[in-house]
């Protein structure tokens, strides 16, 4: 991925309410979004030419628009529609796909009064995120030095681009010394998250997962506990302290890139991915190729 640039690819993307050829696609470098971080984004993955969940993900950006006090100028129907035609366009029915919204370059100011709001949606291929380590496990480095803000702090449930920079430091640095991604502590001191997906952990035969309340309620953390409550599981959503670590028997991260992917390491302790992470693997990996109407009557 890091080899082929995204601003120099064949292909279309949506922008502003049409498809453009895909080099295109650009806003001007004095926008406010690129300055002060006045941006929404989604990131969402396509399955046999359907986007797994795809009017959670719509009703989602706009409400994260909300959160930076900006509506975007689309309903989740019609930027329903646009992902469907990107996808398209750009011959695809299995990929990724990234709708993002930012306040354009009409004041460039902290102030961001006057602003108009543009959205555009881009689709390409991308295979698995971890590819083969997915059940093998992935190596995740210690706590990294950057902790998720307190939710008064921030708009902590938005899916704001200027939330992800401690992310993006703490994953670069985790990669530097040979790990696949960071954890997460709160300003508290408890789990979090990694860098960009949720985590779960097999405690005494249960699956226990930290109380998003500072960071994302994940829509693949959502959909996977329901698939391990249809399976008979004992979800149990708590503060989880890094102490804990030393009990846990299994553990994975869910999210749209990760999908569910097991962890065989983080900082010192080490799991054996096993039957509770396998079979919501596989559930998960079967689910994201039903109908979207099968999809929802899953997971409601």
């Amino acid at each position: 991925m890091a080899n082929f640039p995204f601003d120099d690819r064949d292909g279309w993307i949506w922008l502003d309410g049409s498809l453009v050829p895909w080099r295109d696609a650009r806003l001007h470098v004095l926008s406010h979004g690129l300055h002060y971080a006045s941006a929404v984004f989604e990131g969402e993955r396509a399955y046999s030419g359907n986007i797994f969940r795809l009017r959670d993900h719509s009703d989602r950006l706009i409400a994260s628009g909300r959160w930076l006090n900006f509506e975007i100028p689309f309903t989740a129907e019609q930027i329903d529609a646009a992902s469907a035609e990107v996808l398209a366009a750009n011959g695809l029915t299995d990929g990724y796909v990234r709708p993002i919204a930012w306040r354009g370059s009409e004041q460039l100011a902290v102030s961001a009064t006057g602003t108009s709001i543009h959205l555009a949606i881009g689709a390409w291929p991308w295979p698995s995120y971890f590819g083969a380590e997915r059940m093998q496990g992935i190596r995740v480095g210690g706590q990294a030095e950057w902790r998720r803000l307190p939710p008064e702090t921030a708009p902590v449930h938005a899916k704001a681009a200027g939330l992800y920079m401690i992310g993006s430091l703490a994953k670069v640095k985790a990669e530097q010394a040979g790990y696949s991604d960071a954890l997460m502590l709160d300003w508290r001191g408890l789990v979090a998250e990694t860098t960009g997906a949720n985590i779960f952990f097999v405690i005494d035969g249960n699956l226990h997962t930290p109380v998003p309340d500072c960071f994302l309620n994940g829509i693949t953390r959502r959909t996977v506990i329901s698939l391990a409550r249809r399976a008979q599981m004992k979800v149990v959503e708590r503060p989880i302290e890094p102490s804990e670590l030393a009990r846990a028997t299994e553990v994975f991260l869910a999210g749209t890139a990760a999908e569910v992917t097991a962890v065989r390491e983080i900082g010192p302790h080490r799991f054996t991915p096993g039957r509770i992470t396998e079979t919501l693997m596989k559930a998960y990996d079967h689910l994201v190729q039903q109908s979207p109407e099968e999809v929802a009557r899953i997971v409601a």
